[in-house]
């Protein structure tokens, strides 16, 4: 029975695609962004889909708190799209957009895809103060985009030695190392802001 639904649920979620995202003009007096690769950097895995990083929501709501604009990236498959916005809401994650592949040359280059939405947010007049990843392609996109090295950060995956390859700062074997950062960054970036 339970294949069955799986299988029904699969069926009607074919085409079942987010609806692209537009990328808001930033505000005036504080126009700070924070981007979160998903798959694998809030989830445990790139392919566990439904469970949460220990500490991912609390880092996130930190930056939100802060007065930060979340914007969330991901190249996930176009059938599992349409869980992430619920998924999102159910963990506790703060609001913000949800950026996802549209494309089949997007879901080919998943760099570029990453690159090209943060070349609108700074168009746009948002600051791209940090940003965090999983995957080299995460690295490329946010070195693309200009995001400053010493404001990008490696989340090891579940069961790898080493973060991968790319141009960050450092590399955590997880999120509660990473709040001390997150509170030091949003001070100092407060205090820059005034």
């Amino acid at each position: 029975m339970r294949t069955f639904v799986a299988l029904l649920s699969f069926l009607l979620c074919v085409g079942c695609s987010l609806e692209p995202h537009a990328v808001p003009p930033a505000p005036s007096e504080r126009n700070l962004a924070v981007v979160f690769d998903i798959d694998g950097t809030l989830t445990t895995d790139v392919h566990a889909i439904r469970d949460t990083r220990q500490g991912a929501v609390a880092a996130v709501r930190a930056y939100a708190d802060g007065g930060y604009r979340i914007i969330y990236l991901s190249a996930r498959h176009p059938l599992l799209q349409w869980h992430i916005p619920t998924w999102l809401a159910q963990h506790g994650f703060p609001e913000g957009p949800v950026h996802v592949t549209e494309t089949p040359s997007q879901r080919r280059d998943h760099a570029a895809f990453k690159q090209g939405v943060l070349d609108e947010y700074r168009a746009s007049g948002w600051a791209l103060a940090a940003a965090y990843g999983d995957s080299s392609t995460d690295f490329d996109a946010y070195r693309g985009a200009g995001i400053d090295r010493d404001h990008v950060f490696a989340l090891r995956r579940e069961g790898a030695k080493a973060c991968e390859p790319g141009a960050w700062s450092a590399c955590y074997a997880g999120w509660p190392e990473q709040m001390t950062i997150i509170d030091k960054l949003i001070r100092a970036q407060g205090q820059a802001g005034r």
